[in-house]
């Protein structure tokens, strides 16, 4: 399996974080099918350990790791969410971990990450790419690199949120999803075309970071310059080369929205729900409210995340 991301690895994951990860709650809301037409699940990934999926995928990379590399460490790179999953994911394990975190990224995100337990180093975007930083530690340090999304055994483990819902909702429909680098995308959309197949899964991405949406059209992956968005989770340049394969495959589409209904769909949670949604996780219901998608008799909406400082939240749901 060690070339291809498949429903069999998926479930083997799904074994493997029985008792560790949260089986994540799915939310409804009346009003919520009221305003789109449809019935509509909420699968609240704010819910999981470190506050976001990520940490379904880093844990079940970690424990395939080698005896040699279990003892040398491991390396990361991340704008908060990832990196928070591979420190808490190593010290649950016992594995030293370095997180190369971005120098003005999110606070929160990097307090998380610091009060797993991990190393560490910053980074100056505007001078230095977060890549050859932590190629260069990896290499200087003799430490495994834990990849974001483009890695079959981190998106096998994020896939683990398709093979709940397929439990939770076997009569589900349609499936939305964020995506960023396409890990999550990868991973749910081989869960759920392969336990429900019948089900369409769409990618949504924000307008400013279409680079998934591009390549899909172009039938190539497309490099886009630094992306401006809220949604700081997906502000990837361009798909990985391992999920851009899976995704071009098995998703019915994938769609974009503007800031604006990101924000509206930030509002709406917090409004009518009462949870806190970061804007990565509540752009592919920002599809949804703002009628980018059509929802189906049964629609699933993965909220990928909740974390964010609360001064950060409350400037932007409040405008």
């Amino acid at each position: 399996m060690a070339d291809e991301l498949t429903l069999d690895r998926v479930m083997a994951a799904a074994a493997r974080l029985v008792g560790v990860v949260h089986r994540t709650p799915v939310l409804t809301s009346t009003t919520l099918d009221q305003r789109c037409g449809g019935h509509v699940l909420l699968k609240a990934e704010p819910f999981q350990r470190t506050g976001s999926f990520k940490f379904r995928g880093a844990y079940n990379r970690l424990t395939l790791l080698e005896p040699a590399q279990w003892d040398a460490g491991v390396v990361a790179f991340s704008s908060g969410n990832h990196g928070a999953a591979v420190a808490l994911a190593a010290r649950l394990l016992g594995i030293r971990a370095v997180v190369v975190v971005p120098a003005n990224g999110s606070r929160a995100k990097l307090a998380a990450i610091d009060g797993y337990g991990a190393e560490l180093r910053r980074y100056d975007p505007a001078t230095e790419t977060r890549e050859e930083v932590a190629a260069s530690i990896a290499a200087d340090r003799g430490l495994t690199l834990i990849r974001p999304f483009d890695d079959y055994d981190v998106m096998a483990g994020q896939g683990t949120i398709g093979v709940e819902l397929a439990d939770q909702a076997p009569d589900v429909q349609l499936v939305l999803v964020p995506i960023g680098g396409g890990g999550l995308a990868a991973g749910v959309s081989t869960a759920i075309t392969g336990l429900l197949p019948g089900a369409a899964v769409i990618g949504v991405e924000p307008a400013n970071a279409g680079d998934t949406a591009r390549s899909m059209r172009a039938g190539h992956r497309v490099t886009i310059p630094e992306p401006d968005t809220l949604a700081d989770g997906l502000r990837a340049t361009e798909p990985g080369e391992l999920t851009f394969g899976v995704n071009s495959r098995l998703l019915k589409d994938v769609v974009t929205v503007t800031e604006e209904a990101i924000v509206d769909a930030m509002r709406f949670c917090f409004e009518r729900l009462k949870i806190v949604v970061e804007p990565s996780g509540a752009v592919p219901l920002a599809a949804l409210l703002s009628g980018v998608v059509g929802a189906a008799d049964r629609t699933a909406v993965v909220l990928s995340g909740g974390n964010i400082a609360p001064a950060d939240f409350a400037g932007i749901v409040a405008g």
